[in-house]
């Protein structure tokens, strides 16, 4: 999905946002030369006649390009599509505008039938956004950075100059598991090279050079795979990262969401439908990010709504609106009982 709000040159258009993407790029070149001109290169032998090189070495070395080469690739495109894809937005019209006759459009129809929500304020009426004047979806948080609603958001990610959302939740966590894989690789595999270094007659940079990206490389490996073990557990609980943050504020258990759908369902809510493509950039999930159903084993609403069947968000955000405007108008023509009802509740909060 492309971004609505002036395409790709109002993105980046702040080029101090665009370092932590820079630093990303420089890593995976910086960790490319070495790997492939330093560690696959010698074991190819390219400096010594055909029939003078070790053959298990050369047949290592090729596989070992070949794997490398395939997963910095997909690393790359999901990278990119991370960038590049815009996590969703609040759609225009259709029942989300934030405006004074709502109440006139309280039975609009969304997506073709009435919309349903879990997420409301604790006065019944549904969620809104005071910075984009709409209404939010459940799951929908506005971004400041990005000065914009996103659907499903999980977190504003610097290191891809992107909000992590919707449509592009996926990528970012392939690009995760790419990233484990592409530095398990190195590591398992690079770590010949450096005791090599130690045993023969190299120069002392090219033998730093390997030590300091062997290093750099096994850093990275552990920091990445326990940000990915954090997202492989958000994924199988239903939770995104801002979700885990108000449980956290609010104390709550980590062990159930609204949303859940067990295990099974909670993945592919991420991944896709497809078991089989789940690890590929491709079959992304299902829906649209505005209508999230409610958990197995939960109740309608997380607001406290009725046991049976939910209204019309919109009707029902129209008729505490009128509750509203009717308890006013009641307490206006009693306004000595009102102020002497006020007077006695601090009296009463006073002498508690």
């Amino acid at each position: 999905m492309s971004d609505p709000d002036g395409g790709l040159a109002a993105r980046f258009g702040e080029a101090s946002k665009l370092l932590p993407v820079s630093a990303v790029l420089t890593t995976v070149v910086v960790l490319y030369i070495n790997y492939v001109f330093l560690h696959c290169l010698r074991l190819l032998q390219t400096d010594l006649p055909e029939e003078l090189r070790k053959q298990d070495d050369v047949s290592r070395g090729w596989n070992e390009m070949v794997a490398f080469h395939l997963i910095t690739g997909m690393l790359l495109y999901c990278l990119a599509r991370c960038i590049l894809t815009y996590p969703g937005n609040v759609p225009d019209g259709k029942g989300w505008e934030l405006r004074p006759d709502v109440e006139d459009n309280a039975e609009v129809a969304v997506g073709g039938g009435a919309l349903d929500l879990v997420e409301k304020k604790h006065t019944g009426e549904r969620r809104h956004c005071k910075w984009c004047l709409k209404y939010k979806p459940d799951r929908c948080h506005h971004c400041r950075i990005c000065d914009r609603c996103v659907l499903r958001m999980d977190h504003h990610c610097p290191w891809v100059y992107n909000c992590i959302g919707f449509r592009n939740h996926k990528f970012f966590f392939l690009l995760l598991v790419y990233a484990v894989l592409d530095l398990a690789l190195v590591n398992l595999t690079m770590f010949d090279s450096v005791w090599w270094s130690t045993r023969v007659d190299v120069s002392v940079a090219t033998m730093v050079v390997l030590m300091l990206t062997e290093t750099l490389a096994a850093f990275l490996m552990v920091l990445i795979t326990s940000f990915l073990s954090f997202h492989i557990w958000l994924m199988s609980k239903a939770m995104t990262t801002v979700e885990f943050c108000e449980k956290s504020l609010k104390k709550a258990s980590y062990n159930s969401s609204v949303y859940s759908q067990g295990t099974f369902g909670n993945i592919c809510a991420v991944l896709g439908p497809q078991p089989l493509l789940w690890l590929l950039p491709i079959s992304l999930p299902d829906g649209d990010g505005l209508v999230w159903p409610a958990g197995k084993g939960q109740g309608a609403s997380s607001g406290g709504g009725d046991s049976g069947p939910r209204q019309s968000l919109i009707a029902q955000d129209a008729e505490a609106r009128r509750e509203s405007v009717s308890a006013a108008a009641e307490e206006e023509p009693v306004g000595g009982g009102t102020r002497s009802a006020r007077g006695g509740r601090k009296g009463r909060d006073g002498a508690s």
